[in-house]
């Protein structure tokens, strides 16, 4: 093989990827067979598997149990403007995180208490196997779940509080910022790292998508006074969300 020239299953996926984009492969349609790949195309079965093992790690194609490998239906990508914290009427996790008002947002969480993992103690800063409070989430965008953010909060701080429970007493439903101010603790900043990784089958299910296949995961962490109050992984299909921050000059 000359420097720069294909191998030929990537010549192949190639092709098979711009007839899916050129709309020729329309979302739904059984992939042609390896037989088909393999005469139309005069490679091997081995290049023809390679090929659909291609398309199916990008995502453009499904296999369905005893039918066959389907082009997927590729979703239009929503925006998640990140603009650093706004005081809302609803201050809520899930309306800091919508981009379009006009969608109509739904939620649904469950809290239990549970020692800190290693990497949980080291965001809050505490001892490994300190009380913590963790919150487990499920967004919905119009009926569809879209996001799960799984948030830990210190109960040497907010134990015996009224605001031990996010989702419960005076302040459900509120940010982490009005909830904490509640309590004597101020935050004022708020570290947010994004990266991605393979997900996990369990997250897959929730939010749809293939196990495997790369979610971005925000891990945001309030601090009150160098204090942090508050950590959280948030979760989203890559394939169906972006992040965009919009974050002021000073």
């Amino acid at each position: 093989m000359s420097f720069g020239e294909q191998p030929a299953y990537l010549r192949v996926a190639g092709d098979l990827r711009q007839k899916i984009a050129d709309g020729k492969l329309a979302p739904h349609t059984r992939l042609p067979s390896q037989a088909r790949i393999r005469e139309e195309y005069g490679v091997s079965d081995t290049v023809a598997l390679e090929a659909r093992k291609v398309l199916m790690a990008e995502g453009l194609v499904e296999g369905r149990s005893g039918s066959g490998t389907y082009v997927r239906e590729q979703r239009l990508r929503r925006r998640v403007v990140r603009t650093g914290y706004r005081a809302l009427g609803d201050a809520s996790s899930f309306r800091q995180e919508q981009a379009d008002e006009r969608v109509k947002g739904t939620w649904e969480s469950c809290s239990d208490q549970e020692p800190a993992s290693a990497e949980t103690a080291v965001r809050l800063r505490l001892e490994p196997g300190a009380k913590v409070m963790r919150t487990r989430y499920v967004y919905r965008w119009d009926g569809e779940p879209s996001m799960i953010s799984t948030s830990w909060e210190p109960l040497s701080l907010t134990g015996r509080t009224p605001v031990m429970l996010p989702e419960e007493g005076p302040l459900a439903g509120q940010g982490v910022v009005e909830r904490m101010a509640a309590i004597g603790l101020v935050v004022d900043n708020v570290v947010e790292e994004v990266g991605s990784r393979p997900g996990l089958a369990e997250e897959t299910m929730v939010i749809g998508g293939v196990p495997g296949h790369a979610v971005l995961v925000v891990e945001r962490t309030y601090f009150a006074g160098g204090q942090p109050v508050e950590t959280a992984d948030v979760v989203v299909a890559a394939d169906r969300f972006r992040y965009a921050y919009h974050l002021p000059v000073r």
